[in-house]
């Protein structure tokens, strides 16, 4: 998978899970400091019903994507799954263990990505207006 097929990849996570509303989303690219994978989703679920939730969601996306999912690791009630899916390895927490682990600091030297401008929709292209002087055709008249 290239690096924008992994971007687009991570973007499409990151869409499901602000919409199936996992907290504290953050996305770290870590390609310049880890040999397994390109880049880090982390998410808080409220719960370990919500994150149960969320990884099921998760699974959902990556298949609809057409994306192996290399593995997906999780222990009964133990508050932190990982989804691996080669470039993208998403990590979903418990608010816990979140603060437990503080994976973000591990990864210090990661350039964050903005969750923000990755679901940000595009601007529609406003109509050009006419450059001074030049005057619109007119659409000519039916005649009844």
């Amino acid at each position: 998978m290239k690096a924008t097929n992994s971007l687009a990849l991570v973007k499409l996570c990151c869409g499901m899970l602000d919409e199936k509303k996992a907290e504290d989303l953050r996305v770290l690219d870590v390609s310049a400091q880890s040999s397994i994978t390109d880049y880090l989703i982390l998410a808080t679920g409220t719960s370990e019903t919500h994150l149960r939730a969320l990884r099921v969601e998760l699974e959902k996306v990556l298949d609809a994507a057409q994306t192996h999912i290399v593995g997906v690791e999780t222990a009964h009630e133990s508050g932190w799954t990982v989804v691996d899916a080669f470039d993208v390895m998403i990590h979903l927490f418990t608010p816990e263990n979140r603060a437990k682990y503080r994976l973000e600091n591990l990864w210090k030297d990661a350039v964050e990505i903005s969750v923000a401008k990755l679901l940000a929709v595009p601007k529609a292209k406003a109509p050009r207006k006419p450059a001074a002087g030049v005057r619109k055709k007119k659409s000519p008249k039916s005649k009844k």
